[in-house]
């Protein structure tokens, strides 16, 4: 199975550079130290933003999770980085309540390269 209107996923700026390659970020930094190993960056979070798109339209769903804000989406599979590595991960996308549009909320390596 895959996200739901995978056409649609969206990856906001302020989760990138605020927490996913933010290396001060309380909770992100581990994460950020993760992402730049394999060559992501802040100044460009697009590059970051389009893989996790890619990433969640091509992998299989591992989990799916209801709750009163939405159903949210456990997805695994490679990550396409800059330094060419393939680090395995895990993407969280939920879908709002009155929304169509999987929005993502976490991502993390499951396998450290």
């Amino acid at each position: 199975m895959k996200v739901p209107n995978p056409e649609l996923l969206a990856v906001e700026r302020e989760k990138v550079v605020n927490y996913l390659l933010n290396l001060t970020h309380r909770v992100g930094g581990p994460k950020a130290v993760f992402f730049y190993r394999f060559g992501f960056r802040s100044v460009e979070w697009e590059v970051l933003a389009e893989a996790l798109k890619i990433h969640g339209r091509q992998c299989d769903v591992r989990g799916r999770l209801e709750s009163v804000h939405g159903i949210r989406y456990e997805v695994d599979g490679v990550l396409d980085t800059p330094d060419g590595r393939q680090p395995i991960v895990r993407t969280v996308w939920q879908i709002d309540e009155g929304s169509a549009a999987p929005r993502l909320i976490t991502a993390y390596p499951l396998e450290v390269t």
